[in-house]
């Protein structure tokens, strides 16, 4: 399902210092961002730019459906982005007394003793490995799927807990990085069974309702909303085909449920970064220092397809977030992919700037790609919107 994802332009100095390159006007980026968008087949996107907690560029772009087009009221699905959230009420209920990170996932989900775990005992897998996918469970929460009759995800907790006595750990857990969709259900599961609520229920009185994100929802549509969330496509060998609108995620709505407006997603990007204005009002939500905790590294990403790095940049893995270096600029944020769409959130809290993006059209062939645009718009907002990277001198 999804998984993380992040060539660049260079900034060139005179002399033999180091100079840092100036920003870029809001048009040019503009440019960028709507250049790449008509040459990836991109059918649908908005973009975010906050720089000191201010939006600077709120653009968005072409059309949500066959006859609307994309605007501020567009909702869009944010896939992966969800494990944010998922991971900040599990940080509440820790705050809260409720459980601990180290407490072993077995503790609230006893069926979990189904597990082949040939490193040692399941009971040693703690919520903090879930947390930072060092679990060892695997990826895709579905492990197959032959036709598509077949649902799209498993849409019953009856249905995971069946597939527990085939599954296995793939490693020692706590040892190294490996994504999986599969453990942040459990954790959704969890915070279900420790705070007396269903999962969305739960997200909506202590996540979206503080945040006054009022448009926000998981899975299907509310009836008076379903005319603003955008569909989605996909296109590959210059074929371009519509994914299944307003789908269900089922059980796995705690990995990839999530719906909004960047709107919304700009009042959760606000939260992230502070605000001494409104800190009192975000510390009875989260407290700043548990959110800081949560973007402390914790095992370092090996590069491939879904992490190509430039010399000099990195990422890491921390609890329920991803930490990319590059330069002297640390981004935290996360990424998302399913259904036709692609997301990604980035924020620099050093200077409470961050972007917010959302495309809904995953082409995938070699000339029109969006998980590469994608990273080719994190590296140039990197360049020429958060101005940090020193450029070497020639």
């Amino acid at each position: 399902m999804m998984r993380p994802f992040w060539i660049a332009t260079l900034c060139f100095t005179t002399g033999l210092a180091a100079q840092t390159k100036a920003p870029a006007t809001t048009q040019e980026i503009k440019s960028f961002y709507e250049s790449g968008l008509r040459h990836n087949g991109i059918i649908g996107s908005s973009l975010m730019l906050v720089r000191s907690g201010e939006v600077v560029l709120n653009d968005n772009y072409g059309r949500q459906s066959d006859t609307e087009p994309v605007d501020d009221n567009t909702t869009y699905h944010w896939a992966s982005v969800t494990k944010t959230f998922t991971g900040n009420a599990i940080m509440q209920l820790r705050d809260r007394g409720l459980l601990s990170l180290d407490d072993p996932l077995i503790k609230y989900i006893p069926e979990l003793s189904a597990v082949h775990d040939a490193y040692g005992s399941i009971s040693d897998i703690t919520i903090r490995e879930a947390m930072s996918h060092s679990s060892g469970f695997r990826d895709p929460t579905w492990p197959w799927r032959d036709a598509d009759w077949q649902p799209f995800e498993p849409t019953q907790w009856s249905q995971i807990v069946a597939m527990l006595p085939y599954t296995e750990i793939k490693f020692k857990p706590g040892t190294r990085y490996s994504y999986s969709n599969l453990a942040v259900v459990f954790l959704g599961k969890i915070i279900e069974r420790v705070s007396g609520d269903q999962f969305e229920v739960y997200m909506e009185k202590n996540v979206f309702r503080p945040l006054h994100m009022d448009r926000s929802y998981y899975d299907r549509s509310p009836y008076t909303l379903l005319r603003y969330r955008s569909h989605s496509w996909d296109l590959k060998d210059g074929k371009l085909t519509e994914d299944p609108f307003d789908f269900n995620t089922g059980i796995t709505r705690s990995n990839g449920g999530l719906n909004a407006p960047l709107q919304d997603m700009l009042k959760y990007i606000r939260f992230l970064l502070g605000d001494p204005a409104h800190q009192a009002e975000y510390d009875a939500i989260l407290k700043r220092s548990s959110l800081e905790e949560m973007w402390k590294p914790v095992l370092p990403v090996t590069p491939d397809d879904d992490f190509p790095s430039r010399a000099g940049a990195h990422d890491s893995v921390a609890e329920s977030f991803f930490v990319h270096v590059d330069g002297n600029l640390t981004l935290i944020g996360h990424p998302g992919w399913q259904n036709g769409f692609r997301s990604q959130i980035n924020i620099d809290p050093a200077t409470r700037s961050a972007y917010i993006v959302n495309f809904n059209t995953d082409a995938q062939d070699a000339q029109q790609n969006t998980r590469r645009f994608n990273i080719e718009l994190r590296d140039y907002l990197i360049d020429n919107f958060f101005k940090t990277r020193a450029a070497k001198a020639e």
